[in-house]
C-alpha cells in the first residue's frame, strides 16, 4: 500500500519526548503516514534509553524505518567491548556518559572503572537494544529521495558501495561538494546551524540537511514529503530541563 506521506526526523540523542510532541504536531498516522528516522538515537540527550525503546516501538508496531548512525554505531562498539581507543574517546565526549546513565539509572563519571561496570550491565539487560542498533540499514531511498544518516562519497560513481564509515560520517566533502546522485539526499549527523548559521532545515544543492540540534537546546526538525517534493516542515524546540 502506497502512504500520502514520508515523514523524515533524524539525530534524536535522547530527546523521546521532543520526538513524541513533533510527531503528534505532525498527525503521525502509520497507515497513512511512511516514518523515516536517520539515526543518532543516543548520546548528549538526558532519556537515550527511552529514546531507543520509543525507536523500536516505532519500527516494530508503527512500521517506520530506522536507519543506524554514528553515536548508536559507536555505543554498541564500546558496550561490546569492540570499540578503538579513539572511539572511546569520542564516545565520553560526545555524551557518552548520559547515555550510560540513562541505562544504569544513575550518574556515571567517565572512567575505566564505570565504562566496564555500566557496560557489563546494559549487556545483560539490555542486549536486545544492542541487537536493534547494530543491524539497523545504513541508508533507504525511495523514487524521489535518498535517507542517509551523515551523507554520500561523491568518490564512488556508485555510492552504495561507500564504507559503511561514509553513511555514518561523512561531512565537508559530501555537503559542501557539487556531486549529484540522481536523487535528493535527505541527511542528519551536520547540525544545520554549521551548514547556514540556523538550526532550521538546509537546502543545498540537490541535498537536504535535518538535524536541528535539539540535544544541543535547539530543536528537532521534521519534514513531510508528498507528491515526490518537501510540503512542510515541522520543528519542536528543545524541552525545559527539570
Amino acid at each position: 500500500m502506497t502512504k500520502e506521506r514520508t515523514l523524515v526526523v533524524s539525530d534524536v540523542h535522547g530527546c523521546d519526548e521532543e520526538l513524541r510532541l513533533l510527531l503528534e504536531a505532525m498527525s503521525f498516522r502509520p497507515e497513512r503516514d511512511q516514518l523515516i528516522l536517520l539515526g543518532d538515537y543516543v548520546d548528549r540527550g538526558p532519556r537515550s534509553k527511552e529514546a531507543v525503546a520509543y525507536v523500536c516501538q516505532l519500527v516494530r508496531q508503527e512500521g517506520a524505518l530506522a536507519l543506524q548512525g554514528n553515536h548508536d554505531n559507536r555505543f554498541v562498539n564500546v558496550v561490546a567491548g569492540l570499540a578503538s581507543a579513539e572511539e572511546k574517546m569520542k564516545f565520553w565526549e560526545k555524551g557518552g556518559a548520559e547515555t550510560l546513565s540513562s541505562y544504569y539509572g544513575r550518574i556515571v563519571a567517565a572512567s575505566e572503572d564505570e565504562e566496564e561496570t555500566c557496560c557489563r550491565y546494559i549487556r545483560e539487560h539490555y542486549a536486545e537494544d544492542l541487537r536493534f542498533l547494530k543491524d539497523l540499514p545504513m541508508y533507504y531511498e525511495d523514487e524521489a529521495f535518498i535517507y542517509v544518516h551523515a551523507g554520500l562519497n561523491p568518490a564512488y560513481a556508485d555510492w552504495k558501495l561507500q564504507p559503511a564509515r561514509d553513511f555514518l560520517y561523512i561531512r565537508e566533502s559530501f555537503y559542501g561538494g557539487n556531486a549529484r546522485y540522481g536523487k535528493t539526499v535527505i541527511f542528519g549527523h551536520t547540525k544545520t546551524v554549521e551548514l547556514h548559521g540556523s538550526p532550521e532545515v538546509w537546502f543545498g544543492p540537490g541535498k537536504i540537511g535535518i538535524d536541528g540540534g535539539c540535544a544541543l537546546g535547539y530543536q528537532l526538525n521534521g519534514i513531510e514529503i508528498a507528491g515526490g517534493r518537501v510540503n512542510r516542515i515541522w520543528r519542536q524546540p528543545r524541552l525545559e530541563g527539570p
